[in-house]
């Protein structure tokens, strides 16, 4: 699984800036739909297009490692509920 780290780097910003960054910022100056953002701060695993994490890394000046960071699964998390 995918797992983004948009809500710590928000965080960051605002602190270094002294300033609330809201959503719609983020969508405004990056061209990324603020639902696509929502997505991507709310639902763990959230699948977005490259262009997307690419404008997220210009935003926020960083690596792509510092807003994703793939979290291996175990076998028995990849099978379906046992239905019993």
């Amino acid at each position: 699984m995918i797992r983004y780290h948009l809500k710590e780097l928000i965080a960051e910003k605002e602190f270094a800036e002294r300033r609330r960054i809201t959503i719609g910022e983020i969508a405004k100056e990056t061209g990324i739909n603020r639902m696509t953002l929502s997505k991507i701060i709310n639902h763990a695993g959230h699948s977005t297009v490259t262009d997307n994490l690419d404008k997220l890394c210009y935003y926020f000046d960083c690596e792509i490692d510092q807003l994703v960071t793939h979290i291996k699964e175990t076998d028995d998390a990849l099978l379906p509920p046992d239905p019993r």
